[in-house]
């Protein structure tokens, strides 16, 4: 009923007598509750029908037996509503029609007899009903208001003051309602009946052409009717609370139908607005209540707009709210109105559909009593009805027995109560029914308890929990806070004491009544008290508290069985009564003290106890008298330990006295048998006595020359002398700069070191005074720490020594105390002076040496003029440009060709050859000469501690110093012993070199090229290596830079005397070219800006490279200091895979896309959103071994977090973030992952991944948006533990990332290569970066070596002193081990460009010789075109040794001599590549400085006619060994591995054999427990530089099938991808540690052409390229030794192909 729907109902009215005139027909048909309406207009349409509650017709006289009068309509409506109102619902009765339906007659009627309408009879039928109630408990009373709304406003119609209009206000609770609207109170009928009166009176009427009395406002008569109900049996009163609206609207109507104008159209706009919202509110609340939108959920259109009209915003309860509401829609019969009638047919048939939700207005606690007295007197009634109407007196009784009652009572009722039970058990359903009442009785006591009471029972409960709380310790506050704790004034209770004062007597535990608990959390029956320790037990003790008889409480303390328990400092085991102020400790740690107030009070009226102390009674009490009782002395305790400690340092003072005393005899006896030692060796006949009876070890000439090597190799060593200089003189170059910064000198000052070669001869003013002493001994060039001083104001450059630097150091501080007092004009004038004046600047001269060139003179021993086109070298190996040089014999009256005009031709110069002057020279300088090979990078540079890695400068591709190394070993320069050249055959030979004779020889000086345009005018001079006077010198040239080569065209004819010197020197000596310019150029970049540039200047723009960060610091991980690696146990390459993966909508991490745009591999930015959980994975991929085995992911930490690739690693980052380690250990790899290389022997494949939330870092440049071309930088590091090792390895790798908005829609990752492709791959598996790495696993290394102990002195670094002006130098640093490992660089730059440039002349000699041969000259027989290539190539091989000169062989060829077999030897060795194999692959392995070597590509040598010099990077020995095993600080010396093949050849065999029993000796290491290893990991820097790309084929094992993969060589390293589009490297070879393989016969072999082999240590991997071509170019990109030795083979099977 609650729910219930509006009730409609529709009433047709007779035709008036507008209508009548008119003769309008009637159109409305009604049968039983279905209204028909016809249209006038189309006769033969369908009527339409309508279904309402009630259809009334009223259009004929009451005769007829189808009227409906007005009792009638209100017998059907107003009774209903009524009785609704007396049962407490709100009620509302409303008509709707046109105007003149007949709306305010069906509700107001009129005052005939059976004329009234709803409103009177309701309330007429409503005082009727009031007055024949007869119940004394029912009041009444009566409200009415009466209100009509007209044009929007508010009149009240029942009070005359109320003229203006009211305000219509909302409450929250009683919603809509009208301001001071007057309700007056009515007692009769008549009241209201004269109240309406007055009301209708008022109402605003007007006549319109429809309805000459038309109501032009809406009325709305209230009724507001309450009932009170007095329960007697409870005193309560109820009441209930119902409002009748009866409203009559104003009728809707047409303007032009009505004829409204002025005021009357006004308010019919009015009006219609009104009624057009109803008609809104009615169809939405019709919407909302229709079955499809039913059980939908409540939309935002859904809006009900009950606010657009004042009459719907005071209906809105009657509408679709609380309220049984009627409506009655009044009709006009007549055609005339059928548009109305039909329009008030659709409204009433709307409003049907409408839904109340009515509910009875009175207080929830009365419903709720009345239903359960309800509930009650049903209850009672059915106990009755079964006969058991006593049980329930009974029971009440029994409930109602007080606590003070007799036992006899009790006796009685306890009878009774089992006679109860029995009848309850045979009345069925009886028992639920009385508990059911018992429970309902309850209920009801409690709502009718009132408000004191129960402020009453809450304060009296307050009042004893208030007690209990002040009984256990606790005051409250007044208001009911705690206010703290005090000891309890009754109840015994314990408090505890601690070392702590302030911790002591913080906890009270109270000893209850009974027995009180005590022991652990996990005892099988509760404790009360719980402690915990290792001396509690489970149930440690327990307290008895018993009340005697005179009301006093005894305790008892009970320990239980092996409980340590103390009372007094004495152990009980039997139960102890305690006394108030005892001391309990329980276990070891557990101090307590009891306390008994009521038995302390008692106590102080008596004597104090003996056992309560009279001092405090605290922790410290308490442990001193457990130990006194317990029988322990502290004090003695002390004195005997104190004892026994002196006792032990006397007996270890004295072992040490001993030991030392010892030690010192040992000593003392060692330096008397080394001092008679030297005496034997210096006084050799002074102590022959002595020697005999001495038993030493004699070394044999092997350990002599070991030794000898040992000390010539240490002696000069300078890396460490180096590193001193350059920190501790750092101080001094910043106070140079800042100075020079403040008084604005345009002059730079760096660091710089300088190397006595060939091409960077050291100028006399920077040797130091001993140099010409040391020169004689040096094995190795010295190097020396110079200024660099960078003149940017007249573009020169000069260098000053550290002592110049420190003396002009001084006269720069006196300018600049100076500064403040010289005029700002002076200070001008001064930077003018460019000569000693000013000692920021130093006199230039007005030439500039460009560069040297050197050519060789061995075409002249044949004699052959050949022309050499060489390369011309600056001092920082830097190629300048190129010389064209003629050098031929001549006799000495020939003439110079003519050249025409411009030709210098100079005069015939005698030059002298003395034998003793040229063997001087040969000492001081053959060891310059030789170790120009590998400059100071041979005496194996140590890198320091912390400066692992080294310079990343990218070299240029295209300087001629990057072509190619020599291949002989650096070793094959250190102190080779002389050896001397067979001079004899030298002089039957070479007829035009008799000794004695004299030899003219031309030099002619062609042309220079190349040269840069910054030099204006060139010169160039020339001599003799050894010959330090006036040189030959040509005439200077303009140079623009553009055009023509400089043609020099300067002839000089030298004659000389033949000796053995001369040919000496022409055998192996160059003569020297210096190129001058006068240079007009600045090129220094200004001061503080780049400071660290590169020093080789790139002609080729490659792809920027980030640079290699250290790692970022642990956190976690507690900081140990790195054991010092010792020799190399092995080296890995391992393939790193960095992902970063998001968290999608559906919940799974997915990786973020990465742009390779770059092209590089390693290479890759991040592309992110911003605001989403992140996780970072990182797979290591390498091959299988048996010492790399990866335990736990220590760490995972990232930091440095900036937008430039550099990071200032010297700064402490804050934003370091230690990630969570989510998971981790060994994978199976994803099918793309997976390579044809793991069907055999699969790699090892180890994943970890961490959580990453990026907003902790707290950095702004993760918290955004990327701005558009700018990225973001970070560096992760992990630290992952392994087996066997010391410390954990790091991985350390930079990120670059780009974010983007969280709702950015990013492209699949696509490079620029499958921009156009297919995009076969998924994008998910190239969305990584990937890294390569080197692991090197070193044993710890000998802690008392010298060599370690002096690597770890501490070296003072002054480079972080302050200086006054610092700040000034913002980005700029001194240069420190950086310098030394660039400087090793330029010397291997330099000694490569040598060897090209010797091998040059070599082979160009060759081919001249053979060409001469081919025309038929047999002047040269001697001289074989084989043995000129064996000569070439034995220069090739050692173009540096004193003894690689080429000999002029004289006996016949097949009678080789034993230098010739040597020779053989060699070559055979260098063509087949297989020297030194078991070196390479059991020993050294290729590490990140050596990738820098083989980025140096081949662009010289690239010329066919020069195969053999392709580049041999690949062999340890070629590249810089000092790098290779410095690095890892291997400190084991293997002199005689290589040397002795060159050196020493009787010490090969034993070496050879060494070598060859290694491998044999593995399983017996393996055998051995396994050493701690320390691991070093890092990046190998990728070349920018592509040898070679393309497919290749792989035989993949076990199938015999062949697997096609896109291969790119990048020096040392072979990349392998899936295909061209793959941006991700699937797998790696490392070139340096790997055996490139061809063999004819295996071809024909395996039947299968252009195949080669690749032979790891791991694994051997069989190729073959499209082309034999295509091979070709392979195999040079893999190996171009190789590759030239094979053209090289085919080359001369050609040449005898063609001789046959």
């Amino acid at each position: 009923m609650a729910g219930a729907s509006v009730k409609v109902a529709v009433r047709v009215r007779p035709f008036n007598s507008r209508e009548m005139s008119r003769e309008s027909k009637c159109i409305i048909q009604m049968s039983g509750s279905t209204t028909t309406i016809l249209n006038p207009k189309q006769p033969k349409e369908t009527p339409k029908s309508f279904s309402f509650d009630y259809s009334y017709w009223s259009h004929t006289t009451p005769a007829d037996i189808n009227y409906a009068s007005q009792k009638q309509v209100y017998r059907d409506i107003g009774e209903e509503m009524l009785q609704h109102a007396f049962e407490g619902y709100n009620v509302c009765i409303f008509a709707y029609g046109q105007t003149g339906a007949g709306k305010s007659y069906t509700m107001m009627g009129k005052q005939e007899k059976d004329q009234q309408g709803i409103i009177p009879q309701l309330c007429e039928d409503l005082f009727s009903r009031i007055n024949d109630t007869t119940n004394d408990n029912m009041s009444y009373s009566v409200e009415v208001s009466y209100m009509e709304i007209y044009c929007e406003r508010v009149r009240d119609l029942l009070n005359p003051k109320n003229k203006g209009n009211l305000r219509v206000r909302e409450h929250p609770l009683m919603g809509p309602y009208v301001e001071d609207l007057s309700k007056l109170a009515v007692t009769s009928y008549n009241d209201i009946q004269d109240l309406m009166d007055s009301g209708n009176k008022a109402r605003t009427v007007a006549a319109t052409n429809m309805n000459e009395t038309s109501s032009r406002s809406h009325a709305v008569f209230n009724i507001i009717f309450t009932q009170k109900r007095h329960d007697a049996e409870t005193d309560i009163t109820t009441e209930k609370v119902s409002k009748i609206s009866l409203v009559d609207l104003a009728g809707s109507e047409r303007a032009d139908s009505t004829g409204a104008k002025g005021t009357r159209l006004k308010e019919g706009a009015n009006i219609n607005k009104s009624l057009t919202t109803l008609g809104k509110v009615i169809s939405a609340l019709a919407e909302m209540d229709s079955g499809p939108n039913k059980n939908k959920k409540k939309k935002k259109t859904d809006f009900i707009p009950y606010r657009d009209s004042v009459l719907t915003w005071l209906l809105r309860e009657n509408l679709g709210g609380n309220s049984r509401t009627a409506m009655v829609a009044a009709l006009s019969p007549a055609d005339i109105n059928y548009d109305e009638t039909l329009s008030t047919l659709r409204y009433a048939d709307r409003a049907k559909q409408i839904r109340c939700n009515a509910v009875i207005n009175e207080d929830p606690n009365n419903k709720l009593i009345r239903e359960l007295k309800d509930e009650v007197a049903r209850l009672r009634d059915l106990l009755y009805a079964q006969g058991l109407g006593d049980i329930i007196d009974m029971t009440n009784a029994i409930a109602g027995i007080s606590p003070s009652s007799s036992l006899s009572a009790l006796s009685s009722r306890a009878a009774s109560v089992a006679s109860l039970h029995e009848r309850i058990m045979f009345a069925p359903g009886s028992e639920e029914a009385i508990e059911r009442l018992k429970e309902t009785e309850k209920i009801i006591a409690e709502l009718n308890e009132t408000w004191e009471e129960k402020l009453r029972r809450t304060e009296a409960i307050r009042m004893e929990r208030e007690a209990l709380l002040a009984e256990m310790g606790v005051a409250m506050r007044e208001d009911g806070g705690t206010l703290g704790v005090f000891s309890p004034k009754k109840t015994p209770h314990l408090v505890n004491l601690n070392e702590d004062p302030l911790m002591s007597e913080c906890l009270l535990y109270y000893i209850k009544d009974g027995i009180t608990r005590v022991g652990r959390e996990d005892a099988e029956k509760r404790q009360d008290i719980v402690l915990s320790g290792h001396f509690i037990k489970e149930e440690h003790c327990l307290f008895r508290s018993d009340t005697k008889t005179g009301g006093e409480v005894i305790v008892t303390l009970e320990p239980c069985e092996g409980a340590d328990t103390y009372v007094n400092g004495k152990k009980v085991t039997e139960p102890s009564i305690l006394r108030s102020g005892n001391r309990i400790i329980m276990g070891k740690s557990h101090v307590f003290r009891f306390n008994h107030p009521e038995q302390a009070r008692q106590e102080r009226e008596r004597t104090p106890c003996a056992e309560t102390p009279a001092e405090p009674v605290d922790w410290a009490f308490a442990q001193r008298e457990l130990l006194e009782k317990q029988g322990i002395d502290m004090k003695q305790e002390m004195e005997q330990r104190l004892q026994e400690l002196e006792d032990q340092y006397r007996r270890e003072r004295e072992e040490a006295n001993y030991l030392l005393e010892q030690q010192r005899l040992d000593y003392e006896s060692k330096l008397e048998a080394l001092q008679k030692q030297m005496d034997s060796r210096y006084y050799p006949e002074a102590n022959e006595e002595e020697e005999e009876p001495e038993d030493e070890v004699q070394w044999t000439e092997r350990e002599f020359e070991l030794a000898l090597w040992a000390f010539r190799k240490w002696k000069w060593y300078q890396f460490t002398s180096l590193r001193d200089l350059l920190w501790g003189n750092a101080i001094f170059l910043k106070e140079a700069n800042a100075i020079s910064v403040e008084l604005k000198k345009k002059v730079q000052f760096q660091f710089v070191l300088l190397t006595d070669t060939l091409y960077s001869p050291l100028p006399p003013d920077l040797l130091p005074p001993d140099a010409a002493k040391d020169r004689e001994k040096r094995p190795f060039p010295r190097t020396i720490v110079a200024v660099e001083v960078q003149d940017q104001k007249n573009g020169a450059t000069h260098y000053w020594t550290l002592e110049k630097l420190r003396q002009r150091l001084d006269l720069m501080r006196e300018m600049y105390d100076r500064a403040a007092e010289v005029p700002s004009s002076i200070i001008e004038d001064c930077d003018n002076v460019v000569t000693g004046g000013d000692p920021f600047y130093d006199r230039f001269p007005w030439f500039r040496l460009v560069g040297r060139a050197f050519v060789y003179l061995s075409n002249l021993l044949y004699p052959v003029p050949l022309v050499h086109r060489v390369a011309i070298v600056s001092e920082k190996g830097e190629v300048k440009g190129f010389l064209r040089v003629a050098v031929q014999a001549i006799s000495a009256d020939e003439e110079a060709p003519d050249y025409g005009s411009g030709v210098r031709q100079s005069g015939t110069a005698k030059i002298s050859f003395d034998d003793q002057h040229f063997e001087k020279f040969q000492s001081e300088s053959c060891p310059a000469v030789g170790m120009s090979r590998s400059g100071t990078s041979q005496e194996e540079l140590r890198i320091v501690e912390g400066q692992g890695q080294v310079s990343d400068v990218g070299p240029s591709a295209d300087e001629v110093n990057n072509n190619t190394c020599a291949v002989t070993p650096e070793d094959l320069l250190l102190d080779s012993p002389e050896k001397p050249v067979p001079d004899g055959p030298l002089e039957t030979a070479l007829d035009h070199l008799k000794l004695g004779s004299i030899f003219t020889f031309r030099v002619t000086v062609l042309q220079a090229s190349s040269i840069s345009a910054e030099y204006a005018d060139i010169f160039c001079q020339f001599n003799f290596i050894h010959r330090h006077d006036e040189a030959f010198s040509t005439e200077p040239l303009k140079n623009t830079g553009r055009g023509p080569p400089l043609g020099f065209y300067h002839v000089q004819n030298i004659a000389v005397e033949v000796t053995k010197s001369f040919i000496e020197y022409i055998k192996s000596q160059p003569i020297v070219f210096e190129v001058f310019g006068h240079y007009q150029q600045h090129p220094f970049p200004p001061l503080c800006k780049d400071v660290l540039s590169p020093l080789r200047p790139s002609r080729r723009h490659f792809p920027r490279v980030m640079p290699l960060s250290k790692p970022v610091p642990a956190t976690k991980l507690s900081t140990m200091t790195r054991p010092s690696a010792g020799p190399c146990q092995c080296k890995y390459d391992l393939m790193v895979f960095f992902e970063i993966c998001e968290l999608e909508a559906n919940g799974d991490y997915i990786p973020a896309v990465v742009d390779h745009r770059g092209g590089m591999p390693c290479h890759g930015t991040f592309l992110l959103h911003q605001g989403i959980q992140r996780r970072i994975t990182v797979t290591l991929v390498h091959e299988t071994g048996s010492l790399i085995r990866w335990k736990e992911v220590r760490e995972l930490v990232v930091g440095r977090i900036r937008n430039t690739p550099e990071a200032d690693e010297s700064l402490i980052d804050p934003n370091i973030l230690s990630l969570n380690i989510l998971s981790s250990g060994y994978i199976h790899p994803s099918q793309d992952d997976r390579q044809f290389l793991d069907s055999d022997m699969p790699r090892t494949f180890y994943q970890f991944e961490t959580a990453w939330d990026s907003s902790m870092h707290n950095s702004l440049l993760l918290n955004r948006v990327t701005p558009y071309r700018e990225k973001i930088y970070i560096t992760l590091s992990a630290y992952i533990e392994m087996e066997n090792c010391t410390q954990p390895a790091v991985i350390t790798k930079d990120f670059c990332m780009v974010f983007y908005s969280r709702d950015a829609k990013l492209p699949a990752s696509r490079s620029i290569r499958n921009l156009f492709g297919s995009g076969s791959l998924r994008a998910s598996e190239s969305n990584r970066v990937t890294g390569v790495y080197e692991l090197s696993l070193c044993r710890v290394a000998d802690a008392g070596s010298p060599g370690m102990q002096r690597r770890r002195r501490r070296v003072l670094d002054t480079s972080v002193a302050y200086v006054r002006g610092e700040e000034n130098l913002a980005g700029w640093r001194p240069r420190s081990d950086s310098l030394i490992l660039d400087h090793q660089w330029e010397l291997e730059k330099l000694s490569l460009l040598q060897e090209v440039e010797k091998t040059r002349h070599y082979l160009l000699l060759r081919e001249k010789l053979e060409t001469t041969q081919r025309l038929g000259l047999e002047t040269l027989s001697p001289c074989s075109s084989e043995d000129s290539e064996s000569r070439s190539t034995s220069c090739v091989s050692s173009p540096l040794s004193v003894d690689g000169a080429p000999e002029v062989r004289t006996s016949p060829p097949e009678t080789p001599s034993e230098r010739q077999k040597e020779l053989a030897v060699k070559c055979l060795r260098l063509l087949t590549h297989t020297f030194n194999r078991e070196y390479s692959h059991s020993h050294v392995c290729i590490s990140a400085s050596e990738s820098k070597l083989s980025e140096m590509s081949v662009t010289l040598m690239r010329d066919p006619s020069m195969p053999a010099l392709g580049v041999t990077t690949l062999t340890p020995s070629s590249t810089c060994p000092s790098l290779v095993e410095g690095r890892y600080n291997a400190m084991e010396v293997r002199p005689p591995q290589v040397s002795s093949r060159a050196e020493s050849p009787e010490l090969e065999p034993v070496v050879e054999g060494e070598q060859k029993k290694s491998p044999a000796r593995r399983p017996e290491e393996e055998k051995e427990p396994q050493r701690l290893l320390v691991p070093d990991i890092q990046e190998i820097r990728v070349s920018p530089i592509v040898s070679k790309k393309g497919y290749l084929h792989f035989l993949e094992p076990h199938t015999n099938g062949w697997v096609k993969r896109f291969v790119v060589v990048r020096r040392p390293y072979v990349y392998i991808y899936n295909s061209d589009k793959d941006a991700v490297e699937r797998a790696i070879l490392n070139l340096s540690k790997a055996q490139v393989e061809y063999s004819e016969d295996q071809q024909a072999m395996l039947k299968t052409p252009n195949t080669f082999a690749v032979c790891t240590e791991h694994r051997g991997i069989l190729l073959q390229a499209s082309s034999d071509k295509d091979m070709h170019d392979w195999l040079y990109a893999f190996n171009p030794l190789l590759a030239g030795s094979i053209r090289s083979k085919l080359s001369r099977r050609r040449t005898a192909q063609m001789r046959i």
